[in-house]
């Protein structure tokens, strides 16, 4: 009796259906074989990979939603407004659909951190003051020793800016932001652990990308079950939140930080013109957080929050646990004043 044994495969003969062949008709013939590394890519073909990856991802966006082959394990994500999933993404010199908005790894905001960044506010068809954005952009640019930056109209890698070799990209995201906060009612904030960084370090003023800092008071702040967490400086006192310059009314006089450990905020810059015109007395110095404990009134200021209450700070209420007064007179001068102002947007059109 003679016997045959089939050599596994794949074999050269079996051409490119072999993997399927194998796996639905000749199991036992041991095909799949555990790989640890990927096939290397033959270079000979680099030329032709260049020329047809313009296809590739254009049919890879078209048949995303129903290929196993190249669907990811993970379920996407919800946009928490749905309308964002159609908006358009300028990178760089192009205009690209949401998904196919993407940042090289060898980009140096991926491999460094080293970029900059504005969020804008647009109210009414009106840009909400873009001037003052645009100048703290290209003045953080400057102060990260960036070259080849795009002209203030048109508005990569190593640790050294010297080592960017293809100079600036410029990325545009436009979105519909739900509200940040629950600026009717109040937030809640904690201290965090975390000390902002000192000038000594990383100068607050860059408004920069790397924003590690942040990230770890914010953590602290979840722990809590806090919606922030207030940052002190490294003698102790507040400067900031996580994501917020920050506020307070004693006694009819209201105070806030010096912009030393802070990022000068835009919002932050446009409140205290606001209490001046509203012939409130502001006051700008070191503030304990006992301070922030005791206050009448808290409120926190941002491009995307603008004006938040806060109405407990480490378990303290602040004041009655209402919006006060004094918030509430600020908040709405700053509500006509981005009705009155701002840079209009030439397509704009209201729906």
């Amino acid at each position: 009796m003679m016997s045959f044994r089939w050599e596994a495969g794949p074999k050269p003969v079996d051409g490119i259906w072999a993997p399927w062949w194998y796996k639905s008709v000749h199991i036992s013939t041991g095909f799949q074989q555990s790989k640890k590394y990927p096939v290397p890519f033959p270079f000979s073909l680099y030329e032709l990979l260049e020329q047809s990856l313009p296809l590739y991802n254009s049919l890879r966006r078209h048949v995303k939603q129903t290929s196993s082959l190249i669907k990811s394990s993970l379920p996407p994500p919800d946009l928490p407004v749905p309308a964002n999933e159609k908006l358009l993404a300028w990178v760089g010199d192009e205009i690209l659909p949401r998904e196919s908005a993407k940042v090289s790894v060898f980009d140096s905001v991926v491999q460094g951190g080293d970029s900059v960044w504005e969020g804008l506010r647009v109210y009414s068809g009106k840009i909400f003051k873009l001037d003052e954005h645009l100048d703290r952009l290209f003045d953080s640019a400057k102060a990260l020793a960036f070259i080849n930056v795009p002209t203030r109209e048109e508005v990569t890698s190593g640790m050294s800016p010297a080592f960017n070799l293809y100079g600036c990209t410029l990325i545009v995201l436009p979105e519909w932001k739900p509200p940040v906060y629950d600026n009717t009612h109040g937030i809640t904030l904690v201290t965090a652990t975390t000390r902002r960084n000192s000038p000594n370090n990383l100068d607050s003023k860059i408004h920069h990308n790397n924003l590690l800092n942040n990230i770890l008071a914010k953590i602290e702040g979840n722990n809590a079950n806090a919606d922030d967490a207030i940052m002190l400086d490294k003698d102790g006192y507040v400067s900031e939140t996580n994501a917020t310059n920050i506020f307070l009314v004693k006694k009819g006089h209201i105070l806030t930080p010096h912009a030393d450990y802070c990022l000068p905020g835009i919002t932050r810059a446009t409140v205290m013109d606001l209490v001046v015109k509203e012939q409130l007395v502001l006051v700008e110095r070191r503030i304990s957080l006992s301070e922030f404990h005791t206050a009448d009134e808290v409120w926190m200021t941002g491009t995307m929050g603008e004006l938040t209450p806060v109405v407990k700070i480490d378990g303290r209420i602040i004041g009655t646990g209402q919006v006060g007064p004094v918030t509430l007179r600020v908040q709405n001068a700053y509500k006509k004043l981005t009705e009155e102002s701002g840079v209009p947007i030439p397509t704009y059109h209201r729906t």
